[in-house]
């Protein structure tokens, strides 16, 4: 019976929309590496327009998380717009080791396309990678007239959200400092992305500062900045503010300087709002859809981490850009013509030297001394090197020589893992049976499960306790900055707001999962739920009574 009032319920719920969703336009933002706090932390320097806007206006789901690990960009990305896990849609991290090529792999590169826009390999890059559709997939199987336009600082970001079927999707070229894409999508740049790489505004950035929006005594809501766990920045002895990028860019032209600094997710905004004038985005009858993936959050917590003033200001600047979006959006289309929802690809955890220094838990497994031992132990009982590889925590074996050789397969792996279960940090260690045979009591088995795929994935699997992170070397210089990939609420624990078109004011507590996102866009657009969809609609979202 419950089940059939919930069909009941969604039925009534998509004739509403068809009813009602007038939406010329979608637009999805995804920022990277987002803890859900900074909402609140920094929302007191926040303008009106933006992030404030959003959340005082907008549908809040308060108690979103990733239900999987690993917590990664790619992962994240994928999730989001296929409404479903990496075992299902393939993107098991943003690189994993590919057992035939023998060698470690990036999520969206591929050999067979070429760049445009670029004489650089940056463009040689597809989607083949992701085994499901994305919601932007299929408004393009469903509506071919829809124009999907997919952009960010990053390839992954780009590719992944706007799916196989993108009418464009463009990402920054490190080598010329341009928007480029490849001939998997495009024969040739279209005249606006060219018009737009020719005002050449990453080069006016790296010759600007980056000083802080408020004055710097004002940022009581992060720590010192002056800060011994942050990455020192080029040839700066302290990091500390200001950032003078014409001093810093001792060699012609450091793009990683400019995507390092807020002036990289304003370029993002320009370029999108360039794409909704020169692709017409949302002047027909069909619906469009805009995905916006702003990476510089990620660059710039990675090496100062979730305290630094510098994340601080790069979230008080990132406000401007999205005030800017949103004001462009409903100066073009009305408040009731577009439909926009921001969430983030993942969180991070504090620097773990922090967390140490302040008697928190947390700290560092130095993984390459463990491993030289373990595959030592393994050779020892099993006579032979059976460890081929080490990736995002994943342990994979030489299967062919095990197989012809008709060694144990679960004895090797149950060696490994009752090894690996010895090292100081790690919570939990998983088989690749255990994790073929998941089940949903173990609350971390479950998550790791979800994200492993045989055809990709290690045969053991670890994952380390609260607090850490692997390192290579046990060097002072490698205590510094952060990271992220764990199953900890740190990590997976982010924003998700819903903003636009019947989108009511209110905020929602229940647990939300990342993988909801799309199947809610479903029956915004009225569509059939795509591939390998697991995710359930927000309810909330989609009844407009």
């Amino acid at each position: 019976m419950k089940k059939l009032n919930t069909l009941f319920l969604l039925i009534l719920i998509q004739f509403s929309y068809a009813q009602k969703n007038n939406s010329k336009i979608v637009v999805g933002v995804v920022v990277d590496q987002m803890c859900y706090d900074y909402l609140y932390r920094f929302q007191g320097k926040f303008s009106k327009n933006g992030f404030n806007k959003l959340m005082q206006k907008g549908t809040n789901c308060r108690n979103t998380n990733y239900n999987y690990v690993p917590t990664y960009t790619g992962p994240g990305h994928a999730s989001i717009y296929t409404g479903t896990t990496p075992d299902n849609h393939g993107i098991v991290g943003n690189e994993w080791y590919d057992r035939n090529r023998r060698e470690v792999v990036n999520c969206v590169t591929d050999k067979a396309y070429s760049s445009i826009g670029t004489s650089s390999k940056e463009g040689e890059r597809s989607p083949k990678t992701l085994k499901t559709y994305t919601i932007t997939d299929q408004l393009k199987m469903t509506y071919p007239s829809a124009n999907v336009i997919s952009l960010s600082i990053k390839d992954r970001s780009a590719i992944l959200p706007g799916g196989h079927l993108s009418n464009g999707s463009y990402w920054f070229d490190y080598s010329t400092g341009k928007m480029i894409t490849s001939n998997y999508f495009k024969k040739e740049l279209p005249n606006w992305v060219n018009d737009f790489n020719a005002t050449k505004k990453p080069d006016e950035a790296l010759l600007k500062t980056w000083e802080t929006y408020y004055p710097i005594e004002s940022y009581t809501e992060s720590g010192a900045d002056d800060s011994p766990y942050e990455v020192l920045i080029s040839t700066k002895n302290k990091p500390i503010f200001p950032y003078d990028l014409k001093e810093l860019n001792i060699n012609a032209k450091d793009y990683s300087l400019f995507s390092i600094t807020p002036f990289a997710n304003t370029f993002l905004t320009d370029f999108a709002l360039e794409a909704i004038k020169n692709e017409n985005l949302g002047t027909d009858s069909q619906t469009d859809f805009l995905c916006i993936s702003y990476s510089t959050p990620d660059i710039v917590g990675h090496a100062f981490g979730p305290y630094s003033v510098e994340i601080e200001d790069t979230y008080i600047r990132l406000d401007q850009d999205i005030a800017r979006l949103i004001q462009t959006l409903e100066a073009k289309f009305g408040k009731n013509g577009f439909t926009l929802f921001l969430t983030a690809d993942h969180a991070v955890v504090p620097i773990p030297q922090s967390l140490i220094d302040q008697k928190l838990p947390g700290g560092y497994l130095f993984l390459e001394e463990k491993l030289s031992h373990l595959k030592k132990d393994v050779k020892a009982k099993f006579e032979f090197d059976l460890i081929e590889a080490e990736e995002n925590q994943n342990i994979y074996l030489k299967r062919s020589l095990i197989d012809s050789l008709y060694l144990p397969k679960k004895a090797i792996e149950t060696f490994i893992a009752n090894e690996i279960r010895t090292w100081d940090g790690v919570k939990a260690v998983y088989t690749s049976e255990e994790l073929e045979n998941a089940l949903s009591s173990n609350n971390w088995l479950e998550m790791v499960s979800k994200g492993y795929r045989f055809d990709r994935s290690g045969e053991v699997i670890f994952i380390l306790e609260p607090g850490y992170l692997t390192k290579n070397e046990d060097k002072p210089s490698s205590h510094k900055g952060t990271s992220h990939g764990s199953a900890f609420n740190y990590d997976t624990h982010v924003p998700l707001i819903w903003y636009g078109n019947g989108i009511r004011k209110q905020e929602i507590f229940r647990p939300i999962e990342i993988i909801d996102i799309a199947p809610t866009l479903i029956h915004i657009l009225n569509l059939q739920r795509s591939g390998a969809m697991t995710g359930n609609p927000i309810m909330e979202i989609l009844n407009q009574n």
